[in-house]
């Protein structure tokens, strides 16, 4: 089914900001869309925004809307993740996921990266 890889991540202090890049196989990115999800210690996975590679159509978590951009480079196959005005509750694994369109239903998941917003 290929693989999802992502990068960027890392450690920065409340108000700061992190993006983050998914690059996808060939089946993945012509067969779901795409969405960033994220899990913090001790809680269930969340869908935190989702894009259609084919449309121009972007869906937001709540607790992103107005923070958090997801944005698509079709030539590269990549989605990215633009987080601006981190929180501390913003901590976690972020995974990229191919997803069922118009759902937060994953079909592939990549690694995780670790995200880290200190107070």
């Amino acid at each position: 089914q290929g693989q999802l890889v992502e990068s960027g991540g890392g450690s920065v202090q409340a108000g700061g900001s992190l993006s983050l890049s998914c690059t996808a196989s060939e089946f993945i990115y012509g067969s779901y869309c795409m969405a960033w999800f994220r899990q913090a210690p001790g809680k269930e996975r969340e869908g935190v925004a989702w894009i259609a590679p084919r449309h121009t159509l972007t869906i937001y978590d709540d607790s992103v809307k107005g923070r958090f951009n997801i944005s698509k480079d079709n030539t590269k196959r990549t989605v990215y993740l633009e987080m601006n005005s981190l929180k501390p509750e913003d901590t976690g694994m972020y995974y990229c996921a191919g997803t069922r369109c118009g759902f937060w239903e994953a079909k592939a998941w990549g690694q995780g990266i670790q995200v880290t917003v200190s107070s």
